[in-house]
């Protein structure tokens, strides 16, 4: 592709030290970044000092700018209370330095932010008045580009805010809704931009909530979206596929459908795929993509996720890493770079970063991983299916979900109903388990990190249990070898000596008939993108009520992931 943007997030330094058993990598934790005292210049230090070391990595490799959290944190506004403006001056203080930093590495800078944060003292004097606010957040957007022109742009998200987690006295909220809002929000800021020359890239990303949440693969709602929006400070930015960061997506073919140039979104440390604990390699994946995008895509860049996303207990700190703890991270970021930078094939590409000489053992390994992961972590099948519901995708892979594996009757009997081929799902995961003693040779050939690989084998050893358990009838013996099976992995694998997965192990009976189950996903889910007259009926309008008034979401007979991270079950249903 010709010279563009190539972006990569760089919250890395803000995770170092970071305690507590799961984490959440969507922004920047803020509310553990130290404002007073003494631990304050110990604290930022460390910062600076990983920012440089991560700029200036990634700026060898080839990326051409990055992007930090949050526009929220550092634009001033005289409704602002005063603890939450005077928390925010020190950290326009200390974030300059780091501007700083990334532009003596050479690189732009890009802020994220959500819309629309408010802090105490905007919810007291504002309240719910949407002009009101809207007013505000441009004051804020306008604030932010006077007083900082080391940012080159924001990056706006629209469809998500902070997860329930999030203790901060300045949050996001889902304040857009619908196309119109969304484009409406468009032409006022695209001014403020205009004048100081800088950039909006807007997200189409969504979790689904409001009428704007099919945003990422609704045609309508995208081009109402973008209605009239014609400026060169505008751009696109779409994940590649029409769900989050998994496999078995086609090429989102929302790429082609509008003039306006686009960024494509890639993950390199995969959120659901062990977040570079194991190769979770995505390089034929970025060759494909890379190849369907040559056509009129109007691509204006890329942007490489190598530390965001999820919310799970790995921690491993890309380019920032002492002993190549990182190696997997940092393959997976530098290859898709050079495939869409350079062009270059995944073989020339592995070829530069691990050398000539590596280089065949290194793609042979990475080849019998792409085949783990799509045949073992994933079943085939299932995840080839395009199934909806609401407004969202459902998600290919549902067993193994951020650092979970769930084997309990649910699941089974949900995996069941779906797979119509289950002799098969058996066989592709035994052969895909087969393939890690080879896997191991060529790591230690290739002076790779063996114990990771060790690691993923014996986590794969539950997974095939797992799909056993799932897939044929079930005996008592089974559920023996899964307990037992767990007690050796953590045995195996202590907390002290590194993170591991967590076994969610249930057999107790899922009282849902199968009759009953067939009936509800015909009913609620759906295999088209477009929606059914009983999607407009129900599932959209009254099914959404239904769960506010109840609010199931809130049960402890939800998943405590599910309720606890991200942004709650409820927002599906808003």
């Amino acid at each position: 592709m010709p010279p563009g943007i190539f972006l990569i997030d760089a919250i890395g330094p803000f995770f170092r030290g970071c305690e507590g058993r799961r984490i959440n990598w969507s922004k920047i934790p803020f509310t553990r970044l130290v404002t007073t005292g003494p631990e304050r210049e110990a604290q930022w230090n460390g910062i600076r000092e990983d920012l440089r070391t991560f700029t200036r990595e990634v700026a060898a490799a080839g990326f051409t700018a990055v992007t930090l959290d949050d526009l929220a944190h550092l634009a001033a506004h005289a409704l602002h209370d005063e603890e939450t403006s005077g928390r925010i001056a020190v950290l326009r203080e200390e974030f300059a330095v780091l501007f700083g930093i990334i532009r003596d590495a050479g690189l732009e800078l890009y802020l994220t932010s959500d819309v629309l944060p408010v802090s105490p003292g905007v919810e007291a004097s504002i309240g719910d008045d949407r002009e009101k606010l809207e007013r505000f957040y441009q004051e804020l957007v306008d604030g932010l580009l006077r007083d900082f022109p080391q940012i080159a742009g924001i990056v706006l998200r629209i469809g998500e805010s902070d997860g329930v987690d999030v203790k901060d006295p300045l949050r996001t909220r889902l304040h857009v809704r619908n196309a119109k809002e969304t484009n409406r929000l468009l032409h006022d800021l695209l001014p403020v931009f205009e004048k100081h020359g800088r950039t909006l890239i807007l997200r189409t990303w969504t979790v689904g909530a409001h009428r704007i949440g099919d945003l990422i693969w609704h045609r309508r709602t995208l081009a109402d979206a973008l209605k009239g929006v014609d400026s060169p400070a505008f751009i696109l930015s779409m994940k590649y596929g029409e769900s989050d960061f998994f496999r078995y997506l086609p090429l989102n073919r929302a790429f082609f459908r509008t003039p306006h140039r686009k960024i494509v979104e890639l993950q390199a440390r995969r959120e659901y795929e062990g977040a570079g604990e194991f190769p979770s390699f995505i390089g034929w994946d970025c060759e494909q993509y890379a190849r369907e995008l040559q056509g009129d895509a109007n691509l204006a860049g890329i942007s490489v996720w190598c530390q965001t996303g999820g919310w799970h207990r790995f921690r491993r700190l890309a380019f920032l890493e002492t002993d190549d703890r990182d190696f997997w991270l940092r393959l997976n970021t530098c290859v898709a770079l050079r495939i869409f930078r350079h062009r270059e094939s995944v073989e020339d590409a592995v070829a530069h970063v691990v050398g000539v000489e590596k280089a065949p053992a290194v793609l042979e390994l990475l080849r019998h991983s792409e085949t783990v992961v799509k045949e073992l972590h994933y079943i085939g099948e299932f995840a080839s299916q395009k199934l909806f519901f609401r407004r969202v995708r459902i998600p290919p892979l549902l067993h193994v979900y951020w650092d979970c594996l769930f084997i309990n009757h649910a699941v089974r009997k949900v995996l069941r109903h779906f797979v119509t081929d289950p002799e098969r799902a058996l066989r592709e995961g035994e052969a895909a388990y087969a393939l890690f003693p080879r896997m191991i040779e060529l790591a230690r050939a290739a002076d790779l990190p063996v114990a990771d690989i060790e690691h993923w084998r014996d986590f794969c050893h539950l997974v095939r249990l797992a799909r056993r358990y799932y897939f044929l009838p079930f005996e008592p013996e089974l559920a023996e070898r899964i307990r037992a099976s767990k007690k050796a992995y953590k045995k195996t694998w202590p907390s002290e000596r590194r993170q591991r997965y967590r076994i969610k192990v249930n057999f107790e009976p899922f009282k849902v008939k199968r009759q009953t189950l067939g009936w509800l996903s015909s009913l609620l889910l759906r295999r088209q993108r477009g929606y059914r007259l009983i999607d407009h009926v129900f599932t959209l309008n009254l099914l959404g009520l239904i769960f506010r008034l109840f609010r199931p979401g809130k049960s402890k007979a939800v998943p405590k992931f599910l309720r606890k991270s991200a942004m709650g079950v409820e927002t599906l249903f808003r």
